[in-house]
């Protein structure tokens, strides 16, 4: 039976890779040309893995952190990403770093930019109506699951297990990325890159919202590590960006255009 057009062709895949989970959710198109860009995808995580981690000692990161190699001996994606991490850190004043205990390390923008990576590939199916790329809790989302009604990404509450503080609406936009940066669930392993140790803020848990993941989650990342008043400052200054900050104390501060983005 053909698919109605209130109901576009749901593909769905769920794959271990970077020491976490990516949930994949492609509406449209044809579904034999969806896996197989769908395995492009997946393909690219598990490459992004093997040369970014730094839990291997024979990637390349790991072997450009030790300096036994040079950016011009990697993959091109390192200088790609090293320039974007450089950009991260320059918008946030240094509080995104690629830098952990004086070493080489750009884990906190690579899961975001190749979950976006991914969703790109997808997206650019013929016929691709709507992607939902999910890598561990950061989601990029493009178009939307079917014609009257829009991608919607629940923001866990840190201080409820098993509750919601938001839930976020990519209505009426055709991409949108959400990122969250916390304790809830990994524990203090945010550093403040000021002081080479854990981020010592009165917050628990920081969501950004934004057309693309690679920055939002590099933003979420810094927030935290500014605090909940000069990060909600910052926030407010960055275009096309909103953020819901939630603190110790059980207090929700947002930025003036987040409540657009809520439903």
């Amino acid at each position: 039976m053909a698919e109605s057009a209130e109901a576009p062709a749901a593909v769905r895949h769920a794959e271990e890779v970077m020491g976490t989970v990516f949930s994949f959710d492609v509406r449209g198109g044809d579904p034999d040309a969806v896996r197989a860009a769908l395995e492009e995808a997946v393909a690219g995580l598990h490459r992004v893995d093997e040369v970014f981690s730094t839990y291997r000692e024979d990637s390349q990161v790991s072997r450009l952190a030790r300096e036994e190699i040079g950016v011009a001996d990697c993959d091109p994606e390192v200088a790609e990403v090293l320039e974007l991490a450089a950009e991260a850190e320059r918008v946030s004043d240094g509080w995104f770093s690629t830098r952990y205990r004086g070493r080489l390390d750009p884990t906190g923008i690579v899961k975001g930019w190749s979950a976006e990576r991914a969703a790109r590939v997808l997206r650019q199916v013929a016929g691709v109506s709507g992607v939902s790329v999910n890598g561990g809790g950061d989601v990029q989302m493009f178009g939307a699951p079917e014609p009257t009604r829009a991608w919607r990404v629940g923001i866990a509450d840190p201080l409820r297990p098993g509750g919601l503080a938001a839930v976020i609406s990519a209505a009426g936009v055709e991409e949108l990325a959400v990122a969250t940066s916390g304790t809830a669930e990994r524990g203090a392993h945010i550093v403040d890159p000021r002081t080479g140790k854990s981020a010592v803020t009165d917050l628990v848990a920081v969501t950004v919202v934004g057309p693309r993941l690679t920055w939002v989650d590099c933003w979420a990342t810094a927030a935290f590590a500014m605090g909940s008043r000069a990060g909600l400052t910052w926030l407010e200054s960055l275009p096309d960006v909103e953020g819901l900050l939630i603190t110790a104390g059980d207090e929700v501060r947002c930025t003036g255009g987040l409540a657009a983005r809520l439903g």
